[in-house]
Formats: C-alpha cells, sequence, structure tokens
C-alpha cells in the first residue's frame, strides 16, 4: 500500500511538471514588460523609412484569437507576404499585468471591439482605422479571405491616391 502511494506521488508530480512545461511552450506573442509607446514609435519611425504601414495587434498571451490570428498570417504565404511587405507589426499587451490603458486611450479605445484587434497607422503615426477582429473570424479561426481583404484595403497602396488616377 504504502508503495502505491509512493508511485501514485510520483505520478502526479510528473504530470504537473509536464503540464507547466506544456504551458511554457505557448508562444510569447505579448510582452507585459515592454514599453508599448516605445515599441509604437518604432515601429512608425520604421514604416517611414520603408514606406509602410503600422499594424497594431492588441491582445495577449492568454487569447487563444489572438493566437490564432497569428498563426495564421505567418504560415499562410499570401498573408505573409502582404504583411511583410506593406506593414511594421507590433503586438501591444493587454493582460492583468499590464494593460496598457494610457495606449489604448491614444488609440480611441480600441479594446470595445474585444481580443485580438488591430489598429492600422500611417506612416507618420496617424490612426487609420480599428478593425474588430470579430468580422475576421470564419469557424473556430480568421477567414484567410477576409484577412487578405482587410490587409490589402489599408495598405499604403490602397490609400494612395495616385493609385487611382487614370
Amino acid at each position: 500500500m504504502r508503495q502505491s502511494i509512493i508511485n501514485l506521488v510520483i505520478m502526479l508530480s510528473c504530470s504537473v511538471t509536464v503540464l507547466a512545461q506544456k504551458q511554457d511552450d505557448k508562444p510569447k506573442l505579448y510582452n507585459p514588460q515592454a514599453d508599448a509607446y516605445e515599441d509604437i514609435h518604432n515601429a512608425v519611425m520604421r514604416a517611414n523609412k520603408e514606406n509602410k504601414h503600422v499594424l497594431l495587434q492588441i491582445g495577449g498571451n492568454w487569447c487563444i484569437w489572438c493566437t490564432r490570428f497569428n498563426t495564421l498570417v505567418t504560415t499562410d504565404t499570401v498573408l505573409k507576404r502582404i504583411i511583410d511587405s506593406n506593414y511594421v507589426v507590433v503586438h501591444i499587451n493587454y493582460s492583468p499585468e499590464n494593460k496598457n490603458l494610457k495606449v489604448l486611450e491614444s488609440l480611441g479605445f480600441p479594446q470595445r471591439f474585444g481580443y485580438p484587434v488591430f489598429v492600422v497607422m500611417d506612416s507618420h503615426g496617424n490612426r487609420l482605422h480599428t478593425q474588430n477582429s470579430a468580422y475576421l473570424e470564419e469557424g473556430q479561426g480568421h477567414s484567410p479571405k477576409k484577412v487578405e481583404e482587410f490587409l490589402r484595403q489599408w495598405s499604403p497602396i490602397a490609400l494612395n491616391p495616385n493609385s487611382y488616377k487614370n
């Protein structure tokens, strides 16, 4: 009996260790310690040099939809190419450790749409658009077609008046 209890304790402690390791293996897209103002400023400076827009992905490591979106846009070759060609991406954290409320206030309270939420800024730091991600969803993820449409519609070329001259 005593040996059975010892074996049970060993099994349970191994299970807890494996579970803790699995949680640590989750991707860490959002950094609660990051200075969101500085990250946005650096992204705007880079976007200005590269003639791109800034795409803020606001959410947290706790958010499964945030992870799903990131997986989609980093593994779908079309979406990855569109983002790499047109945007400087910044992940803005929202979590109990750091809600970035002052940053979100400066962006017009995008959290009203839930998470993830996307804010597109031009290369001068002006907010162009806030996107409710629910409109991009399909099933248990995001629609590649809807995401592509969103990314193309807010790209620098789409907002360039010269794109529409004959």
